[in-house]
């Protein structure tokens, strides 16, 4: 550990012995929601389940205090790591699992929430009955802001991320994201996150091509609503940031990336002339509310294809 880190433990970390350490890295979001709903489980685990929190650099002295509060009155083990400047979503996780103790880490993002509350359990319990080494729970929109400014993203995360448990087994690397993530520790030290990674996007899944050729990455239905939708300009602006990482991606694992329809549209693009133009005119499409929904969304998509002819 850095000694920039400011680290605090409440009462419950000393005594426990987890089988699963819970990993929550969040940068200027509030994670107090996500720990009140996992505290409520605190008592049927007795100590099986730890929670490490990392604050990426947020700067909020106010925020901190309130965190340390609800920690301090936590039946579950919980550690808060306080960053004083952002180390980024690859370094980030990293640490958190430096700072574990349990046999298996499950990366849980601070804007997902739980869908069922057996939650933890059913993640302590697959880890007891047959200790995968990877093993995604899923995503779902159960809970999520039905807001007309998150229609877009809403409509985007439908399609490619909620997927039922038996679709994602058939590409099992393709759908596996750090917001829901079970991974044995030993399977972590061998391959752990590139941090050449920077920015938004795509460490999970080039970690994941990785680690599928050496381990099982088994799907599971124990799924969490994320509920950090975007706006239009905001979901933009990310993939905006992830297109550099989408090209290192490419120059690991060209092989697995070119069935990608996302690359495969961008190498179509990427030969018409005018691309910037082009570019500005699916911005704008995506962003136009008087536009249906599914217009919209098809826009963003290809907005997102046309920034990746760049790297690709």
């Amino acid at each position: 550990m850095s000694a920039r880190a400011d680290i605090h433990e409440n009462a419950a970390w000393a005594a426990a012995r987890p089988a699963v350490s819970v990993l929550m890295p969040f940068l200027r979001d509030d994670p107090t929601d996500l720990l009140a709903a996992l505290e409520t489980e605190a008592a049927s685990l007795r100590g099986a389940v730890e929670v490490i929190v990392l604050d990426d650099g947020t700067a909020d002295i106010a925020l901190t205090q309130r965190l340390t509060a609800q920690i301090d009155a936590m039946a579950l083990p919980v550690r808060l790591i306080t960053l004083p400047a952002n180390e980024g979503r690859a370094i980030g996780r990293n640490r958190l699992a430096g700072s574990a103790r349990a046999g298996s880490l499950l990366f849980l993002d601070s804007d997902m929430r739980p869908d069922h509350p057996n939650f933890l359990r059913d993640w302590a319990a697959l880890v007891a009955n047959s200790d995968p080494a990877v093993a995604f729970g899923g995503f779902s929109l159960l809970q999520a802001p039905t807001d007309a400014r998150f229609q877009v993203h809403r409509a985007l995360a439908a399609k490619s991320e909620c997927v039922p448990c038996a679709e994602r087994a058939k590409q099992p690397e393709k759908y596996v994201y750090t917001s829901n993530l079970l991974v044995r520790r030993d399977v972590f030290e061998s391959e752990a996150f590139d941090p050449g990674f920077t920015g938004w996007g795509w460490e999970d899944v080039e970690w994941a091509m990785r680690v599928s050729r050496r381990f099982a990455v088994v799907h599971v239905d124990n799924p969490a609503t994320h509920m950090g939708l975007d706006t239009v300009a905001a979901l933009a602006g990310k993939y905006e940031q992830s297109a550099p990482n989408f090209g290192r991606m490419v120059q690991r694992h060209p092989e697995v990336v070119a069935a990608y329809p996302s690359y495969r549209v961008a190498k179509l693009l990427k030969r018409l002339p005018g691309l910037h133009l082009l570019r500005r005119g699916l911005r704008g499409g995506a962003e136009a509310d008087w536009l249906p929904v599914a217009t919209r969304a098809f826009s963003l998509r290809l907005y997102r294809a046309a920034l990746y002819a760049d790297a690709v």
